[in-house]
């Protein structure tokens, strides 16, 4: 029986090439042809001025809030689901994390919940495109002008995402993304911060960089970060870049047969897209209707039974010790979908053949799920 991942790398052998030329030339740490090439390409496609490469996404969030001065006292608004690094970021900085509940269509921060939450110490609205589906910009952008706020996008799952056909890099003040094994582009780790904001990207720079002056070699006039990229890992990137636009395709093509799937199936639902979104088709997200008569856990123990890898949807930041234990209802849109939600296998190399094996491993969990309650 063929097992399936949730996630594996599509690693080629440009990949290897550009990596290998990386070895040979000797810039193997943090200056390098490649660094320079990435964030420059990168900021192209992202449709911003600048691109801030970092070690990984975790450290792309938390570069770009210390650079916008975010620190002890403040208040930084955040979904309450989305990965625990959200939130950890602006805890690293002394300030505090205010959760709000997201929107049940898009699964992104509610921004009427956003408006409702700004308070005098409020500096920064902190966005998460949940699963690859951009959150509502326009009108966070109103809110966080009406008050004078920072607007920071986590966009770690959704490059090559769009709204109003404006990709996702350039919607926020800046906006940061992930590199991480899993994601549709990687090199192992690695993040990036996106911004057409010159003070905010060479403050970035400095933070990043030890603090060390760019004007004075070994003289640092802040306390800084090592948040560098290696000019290796800058060297995968540039390979992962000029596959992006057929991996991503390829993706999407997955992608839609899950949502074709669940569109047609009575115990399943998919991500609803807003008309003017284009989803980023990060990781194929399912959600089990409530009156299946059975749960999610029962479902994915049959998926893993038959090779199928899952993963369950983030639990609510503010259910976890670190950040309150609240009940999971205390925020019902994000409490309800963390119970019913998982992710499918996605990744590159999936043939239509395991599409079509995956698929009728999902209809043959389904049908066993259903059975059995039908006998209790």
């Amino acid at each position: 029986m063929t097992k399936y991942p949730v996630a594996r790398p599509s690693l080629a052998d440009l990949e290897e090439k550009y990596a290998s030329d990386a070895i040979r030339s000797g810039w193997i740490s943090s200056t390098g042809p490649y660094l320079e090439r990435f964030e420059t390409e990168f900021a192209v496609r992202a449709g911003t001025t600048a691109a801030v490469a970092t070690n990984n996404g975790t450290t792309a969030l938390h570069l770009v809030l210390a650079a916008a001065g975010i620190g002890p006292g403040d208040e930084v608004i955040v979904p309450a689901l989305t990965y625990v690094a959200t939130a950890n970021a602006v805890t690293y900085c002394g300030a505090r994390p205010v959760f709000v509940d997201v929107d049940p269509q898009s699964w992104c921060i509610d921004p009427e919940q956003v408006a409702a939450a700004v308070t005098p110490r409020t500096r920064a609205v902190l966005a998460v495109d949940l699963y690859g589906h951009p959150a509502d910009y326009a009108r966070l952008r109103e809110i966080c002008t009406a008050h004078g706020l920072r607007l920071v996008a986590d966009a770690a799952e959704s490059l090559s995402g769009s709204l109003r056909g404006k990709p996702v890099g350039a919607l926020a003040d800046a906006t940061t993304f992930s590199f991480f094994g899993n994601k549709i582009l990687t090199c192992g780790e690695g993040g990036c911060v996106t911004t057409s904001d010159p003070d905010l990207a060479a403050r970035m720079r400095l933070l990043r960089n030890q603090g060390m002056d760019p004007d004075r070699r070994y003289f640092f006039p802040v306390v800084g970060y090592n948040y560098r990229l290696t000019n290796v890992a800058a060297a995968i990137l540039c390979a992962q870049l000029e596959r992006c636009d057929v991996m991503v395709a390829r993706r999407r093509a997955i992608v839609d047969a899950y949502d074709r799937y669940s569109a047609a199936s009575p115990l399943l639902s998919a991500p609803v897209t807003a008309p003017d979104v284009t989803r980023a088709p990060w990781m194929a997200s399912l959600v089990l209707n409530r009156d299946a008569g059975f749960d999610r856990e029962r479902l994915t123990g049959r998926l893993s039974d038959a090779g199928v890898d899952t993963r369950p949807f983030f639990h609510p930041l503010p259910a976890l010790p670190a950040y309150g234990s609240l009940p999971v209802d205390a925020y019902p849109v994000s409490g309800d979908l963390s119970r019913r939600g998982f992710n499918m296998p996605t990744f590159v190399d999936m043939s239509q053949d395991d599409v079509e094996a995956i698929l009728q491993r999902l209809d043959d969990a389904l049908r066993g799920c259903r059975a059995e309650t039908a006998l209790r």
